[in-house]
């Protein structure tokens, strides 16, 4: 049997509004310490990010790397981890299998991890594509209501009409605490 693994969205649930990039991330004050209560507990926390302004030119993969080296540096300094973090840098018309909701980046970890997908979870900001994703792959699925958590539930609803998250959490935090409660 596998390892339980949380899939991790970037902008909106662990940290800036939802629909900026990586580049202009900040943490939320929760999220360092919601990654850390997963580490202690065993969870495999996985990072998985779709950043397409990278193929728009907007920023390059170096700079995505440089500040995605900073995230990891200050997790680090409380003692907390990614296990691994997959990024699809493509815009929806490259026709990639890794942009989410496609499951490319969770097949990757999948390959390179003993992951439990039924019992797993994708947390994310918004239905489509994080909900869509968690379908898509046969895991549990958590709605935060930050970044665009809101918006997505109410506004957006109709690009996810038919699937409904498995937890709707205030914060990552939230979900964190529900992960360990049914895990």
């Amino acid at each position: 049997m596998g390892h339980i693994a949380a899939f991790i969205d970037f902008q909106g649930t662990l940290g800036g509004s939802g629909v900026d990039d990586i580049t202009t991330l900040n943490f939320y004050p929760f999220s360092i310490s919601a990654i850390k209560k997963l580490n202690i507990n065993g969870i495999l926390i996985i990072g998985i990010t779709n950043q397409s302004r990278i193929s728009k030119g907007e920023f390059t993969w170096d700079e995505y790397l440089e500040k995605l080296h900073r995230l990891k540096e200050a997790l680090s300094s409380s003692n907390a981890y990614f296990y691994a973090v997959y990024c699809c840098p493509h815009q929806r018309e490259d026709s990639c299998g890794c942009k989410k909701p496609k499951t490319g980046m969770i097949d990757t970890a999948l390959s390179n991890f003993d992951i439990d997908i039924k019992n797993s979870f994708v947390v994310g900001d918004m239905g489509m594509p994080d909900m869509v994703l968690a379908k898509n792959i046969g895991a549990k699925s958590i709605l935060v209501l930050t970044g665009v958590g809101k918006c997505s539930l109410y506004e957006y609803k109709s690009t996810w009409q038919d699937i409904e998250p498995n937890f709707v959490a205030k914060d990552l935090l939230d979900a964190v605490n529900h992960i360990l409660l049914y895990s």
